[in-house]
């Protein structure tokens, strides 16, 4: 068969995961940044909560795409799962490009039925509420983190 039927994140899943997302950045009392994106790495969605650094918009993103790509929420982990020094970090940033690959926690792939149909990132906390914040992204949609 030359075709295959492929998944796809809605408007109004992503929509539904923003809200959750938010709501649960309001309860922490932070300003976070969340981005949605397609299996592609392409932007959905993007929402700076007021008083949001401007820097954590491409740090959420690059979360995103990141976690996407590797169909895993990001880590300091290499594709392996090896745990990587700083240098190896930063030369696995560079080399895959610094808006595709991070070793900073908060990203996470949204996986329908073993099919990743996008990601989120989330940046604004600590890495914990980073975390818990995409969580409850994912839990809004009825998916479990990764």
């Amino acid at each position: 068969m030359p075709f295959a039927s492929v998944r796809r994140l809605t408007a109004k899943g992503a929509q539904m995961m923003m809200d959750a997302a938010i709501a649960r950045a309001e309860a922490f009392k932070i300003p976070a940044t969340v981005a949605i994106v397609d299996g592609g790495g392409h932007l959905l969605m993007l929402q700076r909560m007021d008083g949001g650094r401007f820097h954590t918009v491409h740090s959420s993103t690059t979360k995103a795409v990141c976690s996407a790509s590797n169909k895993r929420p990001t880590t300091t982990r290499g594709a392996q799962n090896q745990e990587l020094d700083t240098l190896h970090a930063i030369g696995l940033s560079l080399a895959a490009g610094p808006e595709r690959w991070t070793a900073m926690e908060g990203g996470y792939p949204i996986i329908v039925e073993g099919e990743c149909v996008g990601g989120i990132g989330v940046s604004g906390g600590d890495w914990h509420q980073d975390e818990d914040i995409a969580r409850a992204a994912l839990e809004a949609v009825g998916l479990g983190p990764a």
